[in-house]
């Protein structure tokens, strides 16, 4: 498997399955292609015999450029628990390291309680939590009106 940086050209082969890669859900509207265009150097995408298996979006924020946000992340559902999130994520803190950041931040839906377990296990911390939802510490109304979710920060070592 090879992991490369995400590509324009990535931005349809990538839109087109991301739905059925959350079970149905409607998660397409959540990753426009500026993405693809303006983040490419903190946005990468996991390639096995051509085909993407696998993507994180993340960028720099301008605001405070010590911080990282980690906006959307993808992963074929059969090429799940392979290790690919976590080669990822080490690829995309090793970019923002190297670019001074020492934060990074995400956020989930209090119902993917996968990725609260995957984040928890790469050493995120939730943070800012003002209540709970089916069972899940996070910020309540953090998208608006009923839209709660789960913010997580990483503190990342200086090498």
């Amino acid at each position: 498997m090879n992991i490369r940086h995400l590509e324009e050209r990535d931005y349809l082969p990538i839109i087109t399955v991301i739905d059925e890669w959350w079970g149905g859900r409607h998660m397409a509207d959540m990753l426009p292609k500026l993405f693809f265009i303006h983040f490419r150097d903190t946005s990468f995408a996991v390639e096995e015999h051509g085909q993407i298996v696998a993507f994180l979006a993340g960028f720099i924020s301008q605001t405070f450029p010590d911080q990282a946000y980690i906006h959307f992340v993808g992963i074929h559902p059969e090429f799940r628990k392979r290790g690919l999130g976590r080669q990822l994520y080490e690829r995309f803190f090793g970019a923002v390291r190297e670019r001074g950041c020492r934060l990074v931040r995400c956020v989930t839906s209090p119902v993917n309680a996968g990725s609260l377990a995957f984040h928890t296990h790469l050493g995120f911390e939730v943070e800012r939590v003002t209540g709970q939802y089916r069972g899940a510490p996070c910020t309540l109304d953090y998208d608006g009106n009923e839209n709660h979710r789960i913010l997580f920060v990483k503190h990342l070592k200086q090498v």
